[in-house]
């Protein structure tokens, strides 16, 4: 049964003349929105997890797509030794093989993929924030991305395990990678009205936290999957793909469902695509003048938001070549650092609601640096030093993540909400070269890999030291 409360509409946000986000964006007065409301917008981070966690991350690309099965049948022999086991690419003897060269090629491959998914969010994500909140269609383009990901995870069904067919398969993630940041534009977006000054650190978390612990309950069905027809099979991964895109539809339907559409803001222009552009010049220009506190934050946290996704990036590469992780292990360590980031996300959302976004990122990231000078200066202890202080990085990934989305939201003009979240997205994919080169840049300098986390450490840090500069409008100070 429904309650009036529960059924009640949300009251279309008042524009702040002065620019401020005093209330966000429902009104002078705002009242909390509907529990179910909150609880179906966050349900959307749980719905995106398959595709972030099993695709990207953890599984498709890197147990299948950039794995021995696409290289040419010559080439995947030419790997196996007398034993039956195949090279190990680490060793400096297999390196110059033309099996690991191939398995270099197929990641370096999959690497020009991504960038240039990278080069699409960056020309087309601000505009499309800017055409959100001029015409009140941000739940209109996140249900249409929404769907978009889905078919893509059920075309990845017909990716054979074929160098022919890898370049399918990079390019179908690839746009699935955009289309996702595209929704999030929305989505983030839609913090702002789904939330109260009181509220919006802890239905941020909320969200979050539920595609944290989306991840782990998508790895674990999906691990039934891979062992039952075996790792080296491919219609194990079709399978997963079709289970992944069966999650995202069938958990987005509560969005779909409850959560109204978004109103248009009278301040925004409506102009065409293209004209898009200009007014996103000139809203930056004036952005700088009247609202700088926004535009050095954006600065700010492109450079951390990219330490922190050089955690996760290469987290995995560190337990299995620096701590000697086996397959088995990384998978478990996987589940582990989702659920303790989720958990801890959810926390702080409280947290941040009580102490304030700045002051909850700020102890994130000093927590992130000193776990990572941890695990290098102890890593002659061994794996546990990864597990304890490896689960810890991922603690305070969380909360950082959410706490950001939690400022901007209090900085950012309710008019400009699509468009400076557009910006948000964008941002963080120009910096996204940072943690990849600090990684790549210490292993040359010093030549092992447990050097890389002082080079992610290098990216917190800067990131960390950029914020300290950020000045808070008083509205948000309080």
């Amino acid at each position: 049964m429904t309650s009036e409360h529960d059924s009640a509409p949300l009251t279309p946000p008042t524009v702040a003349r002065t620019g401020a986000l005093g209330q966000i964006g429902r009104g002078v007065d705002p009242e909390p929105a509907p529990r179910k409301v909150v609880v179906s917008w966050a349900m959307w981070d749980w719905a995106m997890q398959p595709f972030n966690t099993v695709i990207l991350t953890f599984v498709w690309i890197a147990l299948y797509l950039t794995s021995r099965q696409f290289l040419d049948p010559a080439v995947r022999e030419s790997g196996l030794l007398a034993d039956g086991s195949y090279m190990n690419c680490n060793q400096s003897e297999y390196m110059g093989s033309a099996y690991c060269q191939g398995l270099t090629d197929l990641s370096e491959w999959w690497g020009w993929a991504n960038f240039a998914a990278g080069i699409l969010i960056l020309i087309l994500a601000p505009a499309l924030g800017q055409q959100v909140d001029a015409r009140g269609t941000k739940k209109k383009w996140l249900i249409g991305a929404t769907i978009a990901i889905a078919l893509i995870q059920f075309a990845l069904f017909f990716v054979e395990a074929d160098p022919k067919y890898f370049w399918f398969g990079a390019l179908a993630v690839a746009i699935g990678a955009v289309v996702s940041e595209i929704g999030n534009v929305s989505y983030y977006a839609m913090l702002s009205e789904v939330s109260t000054p009181q509220t919006v650190g802890r239905i941020s978390g909320l969200g979050w936290g539920l595609g944290y612990i989306g991840g782990v309950v998508a790895l674990v069905v999906c691990i039934p999957v891979l062992f039952g027809l075996g790792q080296d099979n491919p219609l194990s991964y079709k399978l997963v793909a079709v289970v992944c895109a069966i999650w995202t539809l069938a958990f987005s339907i509560p969005m779909f469902r409850n959560v109204p559409e978004s109103p248009a803001y009278a301040e925004a222009e409506k102009v065409n695509f293209l004209r898009s552009y200009v007014v996103l010049a000139r809203n930056l220009a004036k952005l700088f003048r009247t609202n700088r506190s926004t535009f050095w934050f954006l600065l700010a946290a492109a450079v951390y938001r990219d330490g922190l996704a050089g955690v996760f990036a290469f987290g995995a590469v560190l337990a299995a070549q620096g701590f000697g992780f086996s397959f088995l292990e990384v998978i478990i360590f996987g589940l582990a650092a989702n659920l303790v980031a989720g958990i801890s996300t959810i926390i702080a959302g409280r947290i941040d609601d009580v102490i304030g976004p700045r002051n909850l990122i700020i102890i994130a990231l000093c927590g992130l640096v000193a776990m990572a000078f941890v695990v290098f200066l102890l890593r002659d202890l061994g794996t546990i030093v990864f597990w304890i202080c490896g689960l810890l990085l991922c603690a305070f990934v969380g909360p950082a993540q959410a706490a950001s989305r939690g400022l901007l939201t209090r900085l950012t003009p309710p008019s400009m909400q699509g468009e400076i979240f557009g910006l948000y997205a964008t941002t963080g994919r120009v910096a996204s070269f940072l943690a990849p080169l600090a990684w790549s840049l210490f292993l040359a300098w010093f030549g092992g890999i447990v050097y890389g986390v002082l080079g992610i450490a290098a990216i917190l840090l800067i990131g960390l030291i950029l914020l300290l500069f950020v000045k808070l409008p008083p509205h948000v100070r309080a």
